[in-house]
């Protein structure tokens, strides 16, 4: 199967499933989202009466109903309290025997029979070679029971998603960490062991254990404390005497309960024992690596949000306490902006790490996945391969056979006359085959450069009549697009309908793809709806400020090829109270843009033919935009008498005449550009002429 480049990183947890498809950015600095998913299930796994397989499966089954993993890898995690981490350093020895020290390593350090685990190892940090022996070498070693992972991919398995890479959580949370936090390390050669640069504390609340990582970017230590959201719940059941659902929502919405301070006095005992595990596990830290300097402390997971727990926890550990509003290095506007991934993005956090590793872009590259099973499927998909290559060499030694017969047969067939056919007649009678066919080739030749020549003489004469018309048709299409006062102009200019048209300015383009894809990115296009151009969501209304362009909005392009960007640049002072929402921008789109939508266009169609009646797509205008509108602003202009009103330009104070006079009004500056692919009068007439078979009918 052809692989897509893309990763789906899969992240089963006790509350919800977690899912983020990413590929990698063209210069390889960031991630693109693509799409995710985020499947909450009706019961927690571990709530009482709760089963596991049951809702594991049925989330794995909507997800697919949703999505396709159909040519991508496939990233899981499991929790890290399910591993076994552990980090030796081994003294100076050759660097092709340490695969052979870290086994040895592994039996010591794994406290099962390695057959019936599943392990595997990656240097970490910094070190030299010299002279082929590997100094200062730190390994880390992962493991964890063959069941257990069986039993993780179970799930996935029975709904026929086949994983890729199997990974503890804590470390894809350090794979994220060093992408998208830790962006200023120094460089590997100016590394100073002795003086490490600070080290990062991701709290990671999952539902029944907390992560604790710690990192500077080239070590990593963590540990999993068996306290995470389930416990504040059962807390809440306990003192409350509530049922386990209950108490769930309770906790998550604590702070909008009939008693607060109940609940929360309810939830101490458990606030206390996460800060004791806490600061244990961090003076642990303290004690193996004496040269770290501990920063910035991060915090993960939808637990985090319980009110009052960061607060906590940030007074009683000494440290601030940051909460990750959203990822620097992760990218995709359909994703990051989506309400759902805004909601909990603090749970994605596992995600993001396995996508990294699924991309081959993490820092520690460690795999879990069982090597029979890639060995099996690396087998099965040979298969098909050896099988065609047999039958390919078959079918060759076939068709070199039966070449070898038929040309013998050939050589040997008798002539209508009973004598058999000689090679020298065999080839006279090719050569005179092979003369004929030149010289029909020759024929065919001449009469194609033949008429190619005409063609292009023809092409030229029509060009030169249309295209003489196709500008002064085009400025007269954009005049019949622009609104007009229906019988006398009102004196004040502000009652006018009329738009001011300062500038007309046409780019040619090669690709009109591109430009149409930036004017739907930025939300600039608009459809018609309704009988007038949609207005964006939230945006105002007499003002004219646009409002922030979303990123909902992207299709394929319908359009392509060389074009031209037609840029009309202009203003106009419809912007009364009295004339509603339709001012600034808005007046605009119902004026202009809208015409150049749906409107048409009556146009010269030749000697002795009466105007054509065209639309604009007709003509070639297609997708009309209103580009980056700003605000009404109030200017002062002066206006000469002879444009006043009438009453005015009487009385004493209007001056003499030619005298200006100084009127505030309210002005609005805009922009509209439209896509415009000429279209011949020629061609016109020819799509509009019936076809012959209807003329006769």
């Amino acid at each position: 199967m052809a692989r897509t480049g893309a990763t789906w990183a899969i992240d089963v947890g006790q509350c919800a499933l977690k899912a983020l498809r990413c590929r990698a950015s063209e210069d390889g600095s960031k991630l693109v989202a693509e799409a995710f998913d985020y499947i909450e299930y009706p019961k927690i796994l571990s709530q009482p009466g709760a089963d596991a397989a049951e809702l594991v499966g049925d989330a794995l089954r909507q997800f697919l109903s949703r999505n396709t993993v159909k040519g991508d890898r496939v990233a899981i995690s499991v929790p890290g309290q399910a591993g076994l981490a552990r980090f030796i350093k081994l003294p100076p020895v050759e660097a092709k025997k340490i695969p052979d020290i870290v086994r040895f390593e592994a039996r010591q350090q794994i406290p099962f029979d390695l057959n019936d685990v599943i392990w595997d190892y990656q240097r970490m940090g910094i070190w030299a070679e010299e002279e082929g022996y590997a100094l200062e070498t730190e390994v880390g070693l992962f493991a964890m029971k063959r069941d257990a992972v069986a039993r993780a991919l179970e799930p996935f398995q029975r709904v026929g998603i086949e994983v890729d890479v199997v990974q503890l959580a804590p470390l894809s949370i350090y794979n994220m960490v060093v992408f998208d936090q830790l962006t200023d390390l120094p460089p590997p050669d100016q590394y100073d062991p002795d003086n490490p640069p600070e080290s990062l504390i991701v709290i990671s609340v999952g539902t029944d254990a907390t992560d604790l990582v710690i990192t500077n970017g080239y070590r990593v230590w963590q540990r999993s404390v068996p306290i995470g959201g389930n416990h504040f719940t059962k807390a809440l059941t306990k003192e409350l005497k509530l049922t386990f659902a209950k108490a769930e929502h309770l906790k998550r919405n604590a702070s909008s309960a009939e008693d607060p301070k109940a609940v929360f006095q309810a939830m101490r005992p458990v606030f206390s024992d996460l800060l004791t595990e806490l600061n244990r596990s961090i003076s642990y830290f303290t004690t193996l690596d004496r040269t770290a300097r501990l920063g910035r402390v991060v915090a993960l997971g939808n637990t985090m949000k319980l009110p009052g727990l960061r607060r906590y926890l940030s007074q009683n550990l000494g440290f601030e306490i940051e909460r990750l509003e959203n990822y620097r290095n992760l990218v995709g506007p359909q994703v990051v902006t989506a309400p759902v991934f805004k909601d909990n993005t603090l749970a994605f956090g596992v995600c993001y790490g396995l996508a990294l590793q699924g991309l081959d872009m993490a820092s520690l590259r460690t795999n879990l996945l069982p090597k029979e099973i890639l060995r099996q499927r690396l087998i099965s998909r040979k298969k098909p391969w050896a099988v065609a290559a047999a039958a390919i060499l078959l079918l060759g030694w076939g068709v070199t056979f039966a070449s070898y017969f038929l040309a013998q047969n050939a050589v040997a067939a008798q002539s209508t006359r009973g004598a058999p056919i000689t090679w020298s007649q065999a080839e006279s009678q090719a050569k005179q085959a092979v003369a004929q066919a030149d010289a029909m080739r020759k024929h065919v030749e001449e009469a194609k450069a033949e008429y190619d020549k005409y063609f292009e003489i023809g092409q030229h004469l029509v060009g030169n009549a249309d295209g003489r018309l196709l500008w002064l048709e085009l400025l007269c299409a954009i005049n019949q697009a622009l609104p007009r006062d229906e019988g006398e102009p009102p004196a004040e200019i502000q009652r006018r309908r009329s738009l001011i048209i300062d500038n007309i300015r046409c780019e040619q383009v090669e690709d009109a793809a591109r430009w149409y894809q930036a004017m739907v990115e930025k939300q600039y296009y608009r459809p018609v709806v309704g009988g007038s151009v949609a207005a964006p969501q939230g945006a105002a209304g007499e003002s004219g400020q646009e409002a922030t362009p979303g990123a909902d909005q992207a299709a394929a392009s319908p359009i392509s090829g060389r074009a031209w960007i037609v840029s009309i640049s202009g203003h106009h002072f419809h912007n009364l109270p009295e004339h509603g929402t339709s001012v600034g921008a808005q007046y605009v789109r119902d004026t202009l843009v809208k015409n150049l939508e749906t409107g048409k266009v009556r146009l010269p169609a030749g000697q002795g033919q009466p105007p054509q009646e065209l639309t604009y797509k007709e003509l070639g205008v297609y997708f009309p935009s209103l580009v980056a509108p700003g605000n009404i602003e109030d200017v002062e202009l002066k206006i000469p008498a002879t444009l006043q009103d009438a009453e005015a330009s009487k009385s004493s104070a209007a001056g003499k005449p030619g005298d200006a006079k100084a009127m505030k009004l309210r002005k609005f500056d805009f922009l509209v550009q439209f896509c415009w692919k000429p279209v011949p009068l020629s061609d016109r007439t020819q799509r509009r002429s019936p076809e012959p078979s209807a003329q006769a009918q």
